[in-house]
């Protein structure tokens, strides 16, 4: 693919949905299948297709993404021509710039980066799906159509299609109708955020009225007449943008047979990664249908789970249906039951988290932690002994004393740092 090509990776979104996984981090640098982090999948389809011009659109929380890009070493993006580029928002003597508003609004405020690229295309990602996407077919059907916009479009469960911008498109694929995020929705035909615009188009198309890609920009292409066409994905893709598709895209990778495929050598999924030892299995742990990172001691059994680097589960421990990330320590007879335990925390000796039926949602976040799954923040301990049940919510930095002696947390309880 020449390099008329612009790519511009959208990873500033605060990820609300996620509850305290993104609270300390942008969503797109969650951290995904024990080594990754979310972004990894965008960055390195982006690679992978050829394309070396890349722009990552920063806002909310970015100190733990920038460290993982870097110089972007490790996507071979640390050149000078070309390379990764990171653009935060900033305010201007002058000129009309603010926090990023919007997806196009982000754009929007770095339209000088890509005239000074003066590319032919700009192929716009959302940094926060996990999907594995040679993107040269959906730029060479961009050309081909003469299009202004092309939209990359799968469908979903009618269920979801909710959560999306819905689409209707002709036999030719020319996108007669759209509506973002309609709540009871047409068809189940919807937009993936990734987008292929011609240059001069784009530049014209944008303005401070229209400050979204989904909710402004395409439908006021689309009643307006202009060359919108969609190109249809029919691969693995999962928008993690909530706590339950967020655990269920990490667990579809220890399926029996699993949708998207890491092993495979010819499309790499790259990441920065630190220097640890193998993983050490001891003689009396068990491991099953898991992925178990390296660095990682196992003493207990893990069943159905994935871990980070460095995670330490002690003998007598169960890790079930969990997600455990980087460099924590689950204690002697502890149990994880359906829960997702962030980075550096510490699960007491014989603590368990996601106990009982009760499956009440949480107090605080109802329309968050619903599905029985319980959260752990980052660098938080949970005392030895203590139990916590369904869709609770332990903060990130919480201590043994926020616990305030109690043996128990109830389900859909939340417990809070310095409470």
């Amino acid at each position: 693919m020449p390099a008329s090509v612009l790519t511009l990776i959208l990873a500033g979104g605060e990820g609300e949905r996620l509850s305290i996984l993104s609270q300390v981090r942008a969503k797109p640098g969650v951290p995904f299948g024990g080594k990754y982090r979310i972004i990894d999948f965008a960055l390195s389809n982006t690679v992978n297709s050829g394309l070396t011009d890349v722009g990552i659109l920063t806002q909310y929380a970015p100190r733990s993404l920038i460290d993982h890009i870097g110089v972007g070493r490790p996507w071979d993006l640390d050149r000078s021509r070309g390379g990764v580029s990171l653009l935060q928002p900033y305010i201007g003597r002058g000129r009309a710039r603010d926090w990023y508003r919007g997806t196009a609004d982000a754009v929007l405020q770095n339209l000088d980066f890509v005239a000074d690229r003066d590319p032919e295309v700009v192929l716009v990602l959302a940094g926060d799906h996990v999907y594995k996407m040679d993107y040269r077919p959906f730029i060479g059907l961009h050309r081909e159509k003469q299009a202004d916009v092309t939209c990359a479009v799968r469908t979903v469960p009618i269920e979801e299609a909710h959560r999306f911008g819905i689409l209707t498109v002709d036999p030719d694929g020319r996108v007669t109708e759209f509506i973002e995020k309609p709540a009871n929705p047409p068809s189940n035909l919807v937009s993936m955020g990734v987008y292929v615009f011609s240059w001069p188009f784009l530049r014209d198309i944008l303005s401070s009225e229209r400050v979204d890609f989904g909710r402004d920009v395409l439908p006021h292409m689309v009643a307006s007449g202009r060359r919108v066409f969609a190109y249809e994905y029919g691969g693995y893709w999962q928008d993690v943008g909530t706590v339950e598709s967020y655990w269920t895209a990490n667990l579809d990778l220890v399926g029996d047979q699993p949708e998207i495929d890491l092993y495979d050598r010819g499309w790499l999924i790259y990441t920065r990664s630190e220097e640890r030892a193998p993983a050490m299995i001891a003689a009396e742990a068990r491991v099953q249908r898991s992925m178990i990172s390296h660095g990682c001691m196992i003493e207990g059994t893990v069943e159905h789970s994935i871990l980070s680097p460095g995670v330490r589960v002690g003998p007598g421990a169960v890790v079930r249906d969990s997600i455990v990330m980087f460099d924590s320590v689950i204690g002697p007879d502890a149990v994880l039951d359906r829960a997702i335990v962030d980075k550096e925390c510490v699960i007491g000796e014989g603590a368990v988290v996601g106990q009982g039926d009760d499956l009440r949602p949480n107090r605080n976040e109802p329309e968050r932690l619903y599905a029985g799954l319980s959260l752990v923040g980052k660098q938080a301990r949970v005392p030895r002994g203590v139990r916590v049940g369904r869709n609770c919510r332990i903060d990130p930095g919480v201590v043994e004393r926020d616990f305030r002696r109690r043996r128990s947390v109830g389900s859909g309880e939340t417990v809070a740092h310095g409470s």
